[in-house]
């Protein structure tokens, strides 16, 4: 007791003193769950959620030329599906409507590196909260990225065809290069798909989920 009444200390008690006090409170590291952080996403590289991103907006220049065509722009065509005669009309609900569908497939992608392409939203009536197969995501990817790949490949090869862009009623000059330049990026949109959805397997795989 006396000499814990006894002060002021001495320098080097108190160093040892505060020594001994920063060794018996030092902060017990916490223990981790596991699983903990799921709630924020599955962990992704940079490379993979980029393709991811770009693959969904790969409709996106398309999207814009059919909505411009049905708003009433000239895109250069002379023939009756696509001439400037027959918009605004009935055709504009078509156009309008493709280019939203292509947009929300395209957007599908970003499932592949999110985590609602694991476990469904709570929102889903009667499934919400479940964890989606791995094959139940990556085999319709891995075929949809098959498809999208053979349509735009046969497409680019017959861009300039007789019955296509080579026809007398197509675009010429700047309209044909603007609609040339709004489709190209879609031959990225199958093999964008493809890496990520291979990417999504393997890391399913890897953390078993």
């Amino acid at each position: 007791m006396a000499e814990v009444l006894r002060w002021p200390w001495s320098p080097q008690e108190t160093r040892e003193r505060g020594t001994e006090v920063r060794r018996t409170t030092a902060p017990v590291p916490r223990e981790r769950t596991p699983g903990a952080g799921a709630e924020h996403g599955p962990q992704v590289s940079r490379g993979i959620r980029w393709a991811a991103h770009a693959a969904a907006f790969t409709a996106v220049p398309t999207g814009v030329w059919r909505i411009a065509i049905a708003l009433g722009w000239d895109s250069g065509f002379r023939d009756d599906f696509l001439g400037p005669g027959g918009f605004p009309g009935s055709g504009s609900f078509y156009l309008v409507g493709l280019s939203l569908v292509a947009e929300l497939v395209a957007l599908l992608t970003l499932g592949l590196v999110r985590r609602w392409g694991e476990v469904l939203p709570r929102w889903v009536p009667w499934l919400g909260g479940r964890t989606i197969p791995t094959a139940a995501a990556m085999v319709p990817a891995l075929a949809g990225a098959l498809v999208v790949t053979l349509v735009t490949v046969l497409g680019a090869l017959e861009w300039n065809a007789v019955d296509n862009m080579g026809a007398p009623e197509a675009p010429e000059g700047f309209k044909y290069g603007l609609m040339t330049a709004a489709y190209v990026p879609l031959l990225a949109w199958g093999p964008l798909l493809f890496v990520v959805a291979v990417a999504y397997g393997r890391r399913r795989r890897r953390t078993g989920r």
